[in-house]
């Protein structure tokens, strides 16, 4: 049975939900260089909203040499590593007899390697919530939407050519971050995101589609922050616990939504 008042509209985050998150490429590779963890995502995060890796996800600049220039640039800055380990990692056995802190090294991040592992492992299908989201879209019950902050690959990678099976077309509406010039949490892509849900439903004949008839799924906890603000509903998708947000899922629709033992699909 669903929940009361269940949502007319899913929204779906891509990366580390319906597909592997790349925070698991990032969290391996600082495992594998003995960086401390979290060092990499916050380079990335205190760079916004003006960093490379912002810019090509709003489509900004071009995925080339150029990028990877200045994405080498932002995660190895000295003065971000010294409030990183200032703000995340400052413990006592730091400080020095005088009280000063002692801050190690700046690790060397290998920027383009890094970032093609990332997108590597972002292309293998989450096993419990993509066979879910196949269900509700045989449902016909919901509008199936997605919000993601994507980049656009050179046209001369494979990365670029179309994907089997075809994610896209499992969605209704798709807001890719590069090619509208918005990205997460920007609160004007979730205007966005929600006028393009009530535009296709109604087409449909089936109603509008405001903030509140929306369940979003993302697994970062701004990007649900700045989606409530809009007026949407929001499930945190933690990081290797995508079964759990399926059986949210079953309740709040009232449906099966175990899926078969699809496993890992290769996109």
């Amino acid at each position: 049975m669903a929940a009361p008042n269940p949502p007319k509209a899913i929204l779906f985050d891509i990366g580390g939900v319906v597909v592997a998150s790349p925070f698991q490429a990032i969290l391996d590779y600082e495992t594998a260089n003995r960086i401390p963890p979290g060092w990499i995502n916050f380079s990335i995060s205190r760079s916004a909203p003006d960093g490379t890796f912002q810019q090509l996800e709003r489509g900004e600049i071009l995925l080339d040499e150029v990028f990877f220039e200045g994405f080498w640039r932002d995660l190895n800055d000295g003065k971000r590593w010294i409030e990183f380990w200032d703000r995340e990692h400052f413990k006592k056995e730091s400080k020095k007899e005088d009280g000063r802190i002692r801050v190690p090294p700046l690790p060397q991040v290998d920027a383009k390697w890094l970032f093609w592992e990332m997108m590597r492992v972002s292309r293998t299908t989450d096993p419990d919530l993509y066979p879910a989201l196949l269900k509700l879209k045989a449902s016909n019950r919901f509008l199936i939407a997605a919000l993601s902050n994507t980049v656009i690959f050179p046209p001369n990678h494979p990365y670029s050519k179309p994907r089997e099976p075809n994610l896209y077309s499992r969605f209704d509406v798709f807001i890719s971050s590069a090619h509208v010039g918005l990205r997460k949490p920007d609160p004007m892509i979730y205007e966005l995101a929600i006028r393009e849900m009530d535009r296709f439903w109604r087409g449909k004949g089936r109603g509008g589609i405001e903030g509140g008839d929306v369940l979003f799924l993302d697994d970062i906890g701004g990007n649900l922050k700045i989606a409530r603000e809009s007026g949407m509903r929001t499930l945190k998708v933690e990081l290797g616990r995508g079964r759990e947000a399926v059986r949210v899922l079953e309740r709040v629709t009232g449906l099966d939504l175990g899926g078969e033992d699809m496993g890992k699909l290769k996109l």
